[in-house]
């Protein structure tokens, strides 16, 4: 039965299911137990922005806070998973990868392969991504892309709840490690979401709207913006098709080539910076795969190639808005 909760209490439940069904399923991270089992229990808050509250009291040390060195706990969740457990490790932001990038791209995303497909490293790497919530430059990129970069890892960006929850159990049960991204942003956004377990295998993009003008190819936080975008399109008779890539590493090739090939016309919407991001990548990908189709040119909406101001009004201007994602479309149209 489903009924309408947050991306946020979605991911709890996920992790609450996963940690029943499977005793092998544990998770670490900074105060995500957060003072329970101690004096502070009744104020225990499940890490920065309360996503695993209440998950100590039903599963115990199942949950353990760390210290604050992502390398440490991120290299004990990568050598568990080695050794046969599922760890599900949170790194508060996604910023501070680079404290713990070798445990990740140097270790984890290569065993399988050097051990000649031998080694399973199950592990999951939550963790929060993307700006628009006045936490400046070091807790607010989109540094999606430096992942998919990666051979060996699978890299996932929810938009909604529904798919938050689907999605993060495909990943704890998944023998591959997995980086999985929540915009903060949209922690509190509810949909429609089955109480009993489900999976949502990778590589399966959604199409969120349907269209026959313009293909508008995003994910995360930007599926959003792009709805809004095509809302305010269709009122000029423009009919924009909206595809939620939803997993980044691997990438639905199929469904957006199809969606292109049938509009002959691609804008790409990236909240990272314009450089090697998803929104270059698709492009690029479209170039090769689909050019004959194309009418016009591609466009590309991202966030400009600096850091994430911290001042709300330059935030609001460095941010993919549902306007330009709509004057984009409309260059295609003029074409």
């Amino acid at each position: 039965m489903a009924r309408k909760i947050s991306m946020r209490q979605a991911i709890n439940e996920a992790l609450d299911q996963e940690m029943t069904r499977d005793p092998t399923v544990i998770v670490m991270g900074e105060d995500i137990v957060g003072g329970m089992g101690g004096e502070g229990e009744k104020d225990a808050w499940g890490g920065a922005l309360g996503v695993t509250k209440g998950l100590y009291a039903k599963h115990g040390d199942r949950l353990m806070d760390t210290p604050l060195s992502e390398s440490a706990y991120i290299g004990a969740a990568v050598g568990a998973a080695a050794c046969g457990m599922r760890p599900v490790a949170e790194l508060m932001f996604i910023d501070f990868m680079g404290v713990c990038f070798d445990e990740i791209f140097n270790q984890a995303a290569k065993f399988r392969y050097m051990f000649g497909g031998k080694a399973q490293t199950p592990v999951v790497i939550r963790t929060m991504v993307g700006g628009g919530f006045r936490a400046a430059a070091q807790h607010s990129q989109m540094l999606t892309p430096l992942f998919t970069h990666i051979p060996g890892l699978k890299v996932v960006c929810p938009s909604n709840a529904y798919d938050a929850k689907g999605l993060l159990i495909q990943s704890i049960r998944d023998n591959d490690p997995v980086i999985f991204c929540e915009h903060k942003n949209l922690y509190g956004i509810e949909s429609d979401v089955p109480q009993e377990s489900y999976a949502i295998p990778f590589g399966e993009a959604n199409v969120v709207r349907e269209g026959k003008h313009v293909t508008i190819v995003t994910y995360g936080m930007m599926v959003h913006r792009a709805m809004d975008a095509a809302a305010q399109l269709a009122k000029d008779k423009v009919e924009c098709e909206v595809i939620d890539l939803r997993t980044l590493s691997p990438i639905d090739w199929d469904t957006v080539l199809d969606s292109v090939e049938n509009t002959g016309r691609l804008v790409c919407v990236d909240e990272a910076h314009p450089r090697c991001s998803i929104a270059s990548d698709v492009s690029a990908k479209v170039s090769q795969e689909a050019f004959k189709s194309l009418k016009s040119a591609i466009q590309m909406v991202t966030a400009p190639h600096t850091p994430v101001p911290f001042s709300s009004a330059l935030e609001d201007i460095y941010l993919p808005s549902a306007e330009k994602i709509a004057a984009a479309a409309r260059k295609t149209m003029a074409n």
